[in-house]
């Protein structure tokens, strides 16, 4: 084609999912080091109270996902190369190792609460 083509709203797909999907996937991959970190500082706060952001990790990570596949999806029927492609891959990727760092957490906790319950 000699002319530049446009999609059916009018304009290039803009990367607002895949954006946000980054976001979210370096926001769940650093949670749980934020909250290991946060145990070492505090009189109060033990290393099993940073199991609360277990859920959150994963739920940061899952929507990640979800955010950057919902880009990808809507990317795929441009022509070219679109814009925010890379982006949404390096989202998934983010977005994939946090809901791994979650669920190597979750299953480190109940570990430590299998050892815990036979101990005593």
């Amino acid at each position: 084609m000699a002319v530049p083509t446009r999609n059916s709203n009018g304009g290039p797909p803009r990367p607002g999912s895949a954006w946000a999907s980054v976001i979210l996937g370096v926001l769940s991959v650093a949670l749980l080091p934020a909250a290991i970190a946060a145990t070492r500082w505090s009189d109060t706060y033990d290393l099993l109270h940073a199991a609360v952001a277990i859920p959150v990790a994963l739920l940061l990570g899952a929507l990640a996902v979800w955010l950057a596949r919902r880009a990808r999806s809507r990317l795929w029927p441009t022509l070219g190369r679109p814009r925010g492609a890379r982006t949404a891959r390096l989202g998934r990727l983010l977005g994939i190792l946090g809901v791994l760092l979650a669920l190597t957490a979750a299953g480190s906790v109940g570990i430590y609460a299998l050892l815990s319950l036979v101990a005593d």
